[in-house]
This record gives C-alpha cells, sequence and structure tokens, in this order.
C-alpha cells in the first residue's frame, strides 16, 4: 500500500507501523517475514533488508527485527582544499548498520475506539565502515559497491534502549493513527550513523463498516523531515487493499512520493493469500521512478 500503513496495521505488523493499532486487531497474531529495498540507479545508493518475527495478542506484542542498512555516499571533493587528483580520488565511502532489535508492545485503551500503545525496544547495532577509491568505485555498479558493504566485518557493537509511540482512533470506518519512531534516536558508531526520529499520520477509510463491502483506502505522510544518506526525507504514500472471495484473496496497490530533497517515488503492489482460514501468504513488490527503487518482500501469518 505504498507505506500507507500506520492507521491501517493491526495485525502482528503494528509492532513496527503503529503499536496503538495491535488494540483493535485479532486475539492473536504471528508473522514471519522477510524483505528488501534498494536503490541502485546511482549514487548516493542504499540497501535495506529486514527479516522479522511479531506476535500481538492485546494487550501484548513481542517483535524480532533484523535489518541492514547498507548506503554509498557520492564522493564530495569541496573538501579536499588543494591536494592534488589522486588525493582527491580516496574517498568514495561504503557503510553498513547490522541491528538486532527486540520489542515488547504494551496497549492501553483510553475510551471506546482510542487507543494508545508503546513498542519499548533494545537496539543493538554494529556500524562497520570503508572506503573505495573514486577511480575504482566508477568501475563499478552501486550494486557492486552495496555487495561490498554487505561483506564487511568487524566493528563494535553498539547497545540501546528506545521506543516507539502510537495513538489510533477508530470511529465508524474512519481510522485515524500517528507514530512515532525511534523517539531517542540511538547513535552507532560513534555517532557516525543515527536512526532518525520518525513521526507519521495516517488516516484511513474502511469501507467494511458502512457497505460491507471489503475495501480500505489509506493517506500517510510524515509530519517531520528526516535524514538519510541520500538526503532529506519526508513522504506521503497512498494506498488500497481489496479483499475477495470471502476474503480468500486480498489485492493492494500504493505509492509514496518524497516532497523534500532529491526527487523520489515509487509504485508498490501486493497480494495475500488464505488457503485456509486464519492462515495467510503475504507478497509485495516495489518498483521506483527517477530513483530507480526496487524490492519485495514475503510473509507468512497466523491469525484469528
Amino acid at each position: 500500500m505504498g507505506g500507507a500503513f500506520v492507521a491501517v496495521a493491526n495485525d502482528s505488523s503494528a509492532t513496527w507501523w503503529n503499536p496503538a493499532g495491535l488494540a483493535d486487531g485479532p486475539f492473536l497474531d504471528t508473522a514471519l517475514a522477510r524483505a528488501t529495498t534498494e536503490v541502485t540507479e546511482e549514487l548516493p545508493a542504499r540497501r535495506d533488508q529486514a527479516t522479522w518475527f511479531a506476535l500481538g495478542t492485546p494487550p501484548f506484542g513481542f517483535s524480532y527485527y533484523r535489518l541492514k542498512i547498507t548506503d554509498i555516499r557520492p564522493f564530495d571533493p569541496t573538501g579536499a582544499g588543494d591536494a592534488d587528483r589522486e588525493d582527491r580520488g580516496a574517498g568514495v565511502p561504503v557503510q553498513s548498520l547490522a541491528v538486532r532489535q527486540f520489542g515488547a508492545t504494551l496497549l492501553q485503551t483510553l475510551l471506546p475506539g482510542i487507543h494508545v500503545g508503546t513498542t519499548l525496544k533494545y537496539v543493538r547495532g554494529t556500524l562497520r565502515t570503508t572506503e573505495v577509491a573514486a577511480a575504482e568505485a566508477a568501475t563499478l555498479p552501486p550494486s557492486e559497491l552495496l555487495d561490498l558493504g554487505e561483506d564487511l566485518e568487524g566493528g563494535e557493537a553498539d547497545d540501546h534502549f528506545d521506543l516507539d509511540v502510537g495513538a489510533l482512533v477508530v470511529t465508524g470506518p474512519l481510522r485515524l493513527g500517528i507514530v512515532g519512531r525511534n523517539m531517542t534516536e540511538p547513535e552507532f558508531g560513534e555517532g557516525a550513523f543515527t536512526l532518525p526520529r520518525q513521526v507519521r499520520a495516517g488516516a484511513a477509510f474502511d469501507l467494511a463498516r458502512t457497505s460491507g463491502t471489503p475495501l480500505t483506502v489509506a493517506v500517510d505522510l510524515d509530519v517531520t523531515r528526516y535524514e538519510t544518506a541520500s538526503g532529506d526525507r519526508r513522504v506521503v504514500a497512498v494506498g488500497g487493499e481489496q479483499w475477495l472471495f470471502t476474503r480468500r484473496l486480498g489485492i493492494r496497490a500504493g505509492a509514496r512520493f518524497n516532497t523534500v530533497g532529491v526527487e523520489d517515488q515509487a509504485g508498490t503492489a501486493g497480494l495475500s493469500v488464505s488457503p485456509r482460514s486464519g492462515f495467510y501468504i503475504d507478497g509485495h513488490v516495489v518498483r521506483g521512478g527517477s530513483s530507480g527503487d526496487r524490492g519485495w518482500g514475503v510473509a507468512t501469518r497466523v491469525s484469528f
């Protein structure tokens, strides 16, 4: 759904998207998933990989995420002063952050239809960095430079306690959500890499609560901008979800747009198949525009 999910997520994925969403979900939901997204058209390049297990059974949730964030920033010779051409060629930075995150989600219903939640996180991450000579980097495609970053070894781990907080309001077919992620902005590699604080709001309209049609449309927007290796981001996302054949098949589509910094947009499509009641196989793909975003993800879920 392009990432328009803050007001939609009410299964175990809410441990990531909006912890308050678990309060409006099933009695038990558990999922195991894998996803990757990369931008490899040109520098700066980035690859995000995630593997996770999540379980939600209100008013509690548990999650384990293993993340790997690898990025390459373009060489900037402006700070080289009067150095000769050879010296200026020694500097295409490559870095990779490997993170393990354990989360415990707690929920509270303030009034009927008004929920708040938090995911308390223990985050352990190791930042690994290197530099590739500009002359060598010029001969390699960004995807190979990202492979080089993923293969880096060594580094010292940093440990942090962090939290995400969220709220959800459900009134009839309308759902309103807001979430703040990485609230303490954990730093790794002595401040060389920071997981930026992100605040995102979302709204969704669930037609199943009015006409009975299992169709949901949603929009999300970042309240604040945040910094990444490829520049500042503040994203607007729109998407929709339709269930067919008595909820045996779900189809989704969406798009996201960066409204600051480098132009960036991507389209997404997804599918869920339920071979038996309460068991789902999910998949999605991502394809970008000028930035060359591409990615995929698969998951299995049990929900009842």
